[in-house]
């Protein structure tokens, strides 16, 4: 009886675990339509209170966006027509130093407040990849898009003319250091960053750049967007 109930102990902490890890956080805020691909390949449409885990590739259509709230208190903002993977997420209250948060943007645009991975324990716990560069995120708010589609460039919005292709990057708190094969730059509140393909980030000015994202006045809570990132 007793080897029984060592066992039962051990599946149901195995099975906790499994629920942990298999849950990062929940769709909190949507106006619009937002698809899920989850890791074993089948496809459904989410709404409010969905839960997002490890494996999810979320797809916003037209005129949509969406909000995931992560469990260790971070915001994930998705613009139209933007496609995000979440590779990898841990966080317990308990265990600071295992904290991992990967994920990719892969069309689009987002924005993002952190938690409290990236604040704690491992600062390089936090990780945004992109088409030219791996964000690091260190415990604050930031935007990034990706404008390396030559078909459909990102437009400037003050003469709606193409933007150069590359992936950009702005900081409203904080600061961000972007690096890749290149180089590094850092980057302070209020400046706004290029990552081309192949080449190392530059600063900006706010007449070239994309402006921070800010989300329909329906979306409560988050800041505009700041960010730290590395770039690798």
């Amino acid at each position: 009886m007793k080897s029984a109930r060592v066992v039962l102990g051990v599946c149901l902490a195995i099975a906790a675990g499994s629920v942990h890890a298999a849950t990062a956080g929940a769709v909190t805020q949507l106006s619009g339509t937002l698809a899920v691909q989850r890791a074993d390949g089948t496809i459904k449409l989410l709404s409010q209170k969905s839960d997002v885990g490890p494996g999810d590739t979320l797809t916003t259509e037209k005129d949509s966006y969406a909000q995931v709230k992560l469990s260790d208190g971070g915001l994930v903002t998705m613009k139209p027509n933007t496609r995000v993977k979440l590779d990898d997420y841990f966080f317990s209250d308990q265990q600071p130093e295992k904290d991992s948060l990967t994920y990719n943007l892969l069309k689009g645009g987002l924005r993002f407040v952190t938690g409290l991975i990236g604040k704690r324990g491992n600062r390089d716990a936090y990780r945004l990849g992109t088409a030219t560069a791996t964000v690091g995120i260190r415990g604050t708010a930031g935007g990034a898009d990706d404008c390396t589609d030559l078909l459909n460039p990102c437009r400037n919005p003050e003469n709606n003319q193409p933007l150069p292709a590359g992936v950009y990057v702005n900081v409203t708190e904080g600061e961000i250091v972007v690096f890749n094969s290149a180089g590094s730059k850092n980057f302070t509140a209020g400046t706004f960053g290029l990552i081309a393909l192949n080449q190392a980030p530059i600063s900006i000015p706010v007449t070239a750049a994309v402006p921070p994202f800010v989300p329909p006045p329906s979306f409560q809570g988050g800041r505009p967007g700041a960010q730290e990132c590395q770039v690798r």
